[in-house]
């Protein structure tokens, strides 16, 4: 026998899957920053973006982000599946037509949270920084330092590099491929100070093994502008108290997180440090209501927010539509009654 509270289902247009291969052939910075600084440049209401959940098992998690894009399109949720003991990750992005309530797409969503975490850098970056050639220093050689400076220099003039990582070949091979791939002026710097000296922007991607400050506030200079994505739990370290202490401007993705969840801020709160006063949303930053001190120091902290997830997927799915890539997969949906 049939469930009969199902037999009313309604057709909807296909599900489009996309997979991590068809995900890196639709990759686009200039299309991520455009949807990214459009959103943050209107109105998001808190509802629209409510906080993380996390499910946790026995060396297990599940962590759920969701949020109703501004653009009325797309509603959607990222999952995060982590296993401790495994030492391994899953991720998916699901988007949901705000019309029709049908499911648009399945994302593998392996690299939408580099995508979506080096744009929108670039959004805060492009907002903060002199409308000169930059000067760049990048503090670490992995994914994701090479993701913001690709995604910088995608969409402003970048016209010179320093990265800097402890380990001497991982930061000569980092400047080698990205001088290969993108043809930057790059080269390794033998200390963070060395690379910091001078810049205009310092991308830092780069906690340390133990957890201790990677970017002293020491090092920096007026007008400078620093991104910090590498401190999103109570437990991680990337800036040092005296780096909260000399910003003059503290942007922040989700700054209820920032504030209370990020190792960085409960450490300059334990050492006495006031930042509520210069502690400011995205949001207002790009869209005009705060203007920053060209003498100050600009310091941009992000955990990453589930708007940026579904921005960025909706930008995804635009392109999979216009290009024809992904599987398609049948759908319906469930009248609900008045």
């Amino acid at each position: 026998m049939g469930y009969p509270e199902f037999a009313d289902t309604l057709q909807v247009p296909p599900t489009l899957f996309l997979t991590d291969a068809d995900v890196a052939r639709l990759t686009d910075w200039h299309a991520a920053f455009a949807a990214l600084r459009s959103a943050y440049a209107g109105t998001v209401a808190a509802a629209m973006v409510p906080p993380r959940s996390m499910a946790r098992g026995d060396g297990t998690w599940l962590r759920g982000l969701t949020a109703v894009s501004p653009s009325g399109r797309h509603m959607g949720c990222k999952l995060i599946s982590a296993s401790m003991k495994a030492r391994r990750a899953s991720y998916l992005v699901s988007l949901f037509d705000q019309e029709t309530m049908g499911l648009a797409a399945l994302i593998d969503g392996n690299r939408i949270t580099g995508i979506r975490t080096a744009a929108t850098a670039a959004v805060a970056v492009d907002a903060a920084a002199p409308r000169k050639p930059l000067s760049v220093a990048v503090i670490g050689s992995g994914f994701e330092a090479k993701g913001l400076l690709v995604a910088l220099a995608s969409v402003r003039n970048v016209a010179r590099v320093r990265v800097f990582s402890p380990t001497p070949a991982n930061r000569k091979k980092f400047a080698l491929d990205v001088r290969e791939e993108h043809g930057l002026d790059i080269e390794a710097a033998a200390s963070a100070p060395g690379a910091i000296d001078a810049a205009d922007v310092v991308l830092c991607a780069a906690r340390s093994r133990d957890e201790s400050p990677v970017i002293r506030g020491e090092w920096l200079a007026p007008g400078m502008t620093v991104v910090s994505i590498g401190s999103t739990l109570p437990e991680q370290r990337e800036v040092d108290a005296h780096t909260i202490v000399r910003a003059s401007l503290i942007v922040a993705d989700m700054p209820e997180e920032v504030a209370h969840d990020t190792g960085d801020m409960l450490a300059a709160t334990r050492a006495g440090v006031e930042f509520a006063s210069k502690l400011v949303s995205l949001a207002d930053f790009v869209g005009g209501k705060v203007v920053r001190n060209p003498e100050g120091i600009v310091l941009y902290k992000s955990v990453g927010s589930a708007l940026q997830d579904v921005i960025t997927a909706e930008m995804l799915l635009a392109r999979a539509r216009a290009m024809g890539i992904g599987t398609e997969m049948a759908h319906s949906i469930v009248p609900v009654a008045k």
